[in-house]
């Protein structure tokens, strides 16, 4: 499956955004997916995922209450909704899929990802 992130920007602290992950070449509903993120100074750490229909979710600490992942199958598509963002949310961030059981935090127990969309909030 090919992923491609978009929906970043140069934003202000407070406002919100919401990035769209586009999957092509199979069918989304196959993977559990997740949203990851890195910035210059550390490893790309795990933000949000979502099993495979949908009804489950994990939001890492971080971001509980103000980011929220969400899927449509039938688009083939990924979302995370991100508002009250502050500075430290500056980042590239990835959407991820996963073609094996369970929703994981680790980058490497992921299988496919695309570019990322950077994400700017400035202060």
């Amino acid at each position: 499956v090919q992923l491609q992130a978009s929906g970043g920007g140069l934003v202000q602290s407070g406002v919100s955004l919401t990035l769209s992950c586009a999957a092509s070449g199979d069918t989304l509903s196959r993977y559990i997916m997740a949203w990851f993120r890195q910035d210059a100074k550390n490893e790309r750490e795990f933000v949000a995922g979502i099993n495979s229909s949908g009804g489950g979710s994990y939001t890492a600490d971080s971001v509980r209450g103000r980011f929220t992942i969400s899927r449509d199958n039938a688009k083939n598509m990924v979302y995370l909704q991100m508002v009250a963002l502050k500075p430290e949310d500056t980042a590239v961030y990835y959407c991820e899929a996963r073609g094996r059981p369970g929703l994981a935090f680790r980058r490497n127990e992921y299988d496919f990802w695309g570019q990322g969309t950077l994400v700017t909030v400035s202060s």
